[in-house]
């Protein structure tokens, strides 16, 4: 067993000291259910439409940071009305409310690191693509590389892959397909989501001061089949086996943070203001 994986055994086995993972993340299919209907309609077409191609158009559509310039929390704001449809533990609440929840539990776990509780505030901000008019299905829900074979563990299984023309393709049907042993994760083409167009914007503001690995776990955070099944070993290097942590610091906040009582966005604001004037400073192009 490798470095990167014995890392990964001991963080998941921490992990679990503090979370009870069978609460959340529920796939279980039930016709009833209308939530389920939702949210395995937006992971086929996710699983369908996301190929090799179709991610590097996305990156031409949104890295040229021309769709809008904003203060961060102006640019929250814009999340208020959406609803996450890739998300089984959430039925209406606005993804607004799960920002606040989740940068007020980083708080509270995290009293001496000011830069995580704002992570905690905007690392779903991404989501903003949606507002704007991109479709869900580049937008939300977990992550996986493109470019090779689709890892067991992916929501759904291979089988919501049907009619995805990568899965046939010579190279990209195999399990490193386009890629290198242990290249590390920054050098793997992620599926589009907010995950990377936020890591990017945030990478691009010249005023950014918040630290590298808090925004590695921003770029990372749903990319489930790695961090929560330990998929994908094989594409990671040390870099990422010593930054795994930080995706876990995030994630058990910003998943077990749904249930809790809605904040009071407004009494929060002027506290969040001040992180972002000493951490991202400025409007900042999306």
């Amino acid at each position: 067993m490798g470095s990167c994986d014995v890392w990964f055994r001991v963080c998941i086995m921490k992990l679990e000291e503090v979370k009870q993972p069978e609460q959340f993340r529920n796939y279980v299919e039930d016709p009833q259910t209308e939530i389920q209907k939702r949210v395995k309609e937006h992971y086929y077409l996710q699983h369908r439409y996301q190929t090799y191609d179709f991610v590097k158009s996305m990156h031409k559509k949104w890295l040229n940071f021309d769709h809008a310039k904003l203060p961060l929390l102006d640019c929250l704001d814009l999340l208020s009305d959406l609803v996450d449809a890739s998300d089984p533990d959430v039925e209406e609440d606005a993804n607004i409310v799960h920002a606040y929840q989740t940068a007020e539990r980083m708080r509270e776990a995290y009293p001496d690191r000011p830069w995580l509780h704002l992570v905690g505030l905007i690392h779903d901000l991404g989501k903003v693509m949606s507002v704007w008019g991109e479709v869900q299905y580049a937008v939300t829900g977990d992550t996986f590389p493109v470019g090779c074979m689709p890892a067991k563990s992916i929501v759904y299984g291979i089988e919501s892959f049907a009619g995805n023309p990568d899965i046939t393709h010579p190279v990209y049907s195999t399990k490193l397909g386009i890629y290198e042993k242990n290249c590390g994760l920054e050098n793997v083409t992620m599926a589009w989501s907010h995950d990377e167009y936020m890591y990017q914007v945030l990478k691009n503001h010249p005023g950014c001061t918040i630290p590298e690995e808090a925004l590695y776990a921003i770029r990372f955070h749903s990319f489930y089949p790695y961090h929560n099944s330990g998929e994908y070993m094989y594409l990671a290097n040390e870099k990422d086996a010593e930054n795994l942590k930080y995706i876990f610091e995030l994630n058990n906040w910003d998943l077990y943070s749904k249930s809790d009582e809605k904040p009071d966005i407004a009494a929060l604001r002027p506290y969040y203001q001040s992180l972002v004037d000493q951490y991202a400073p400025g409007p900042i192009s999306f």
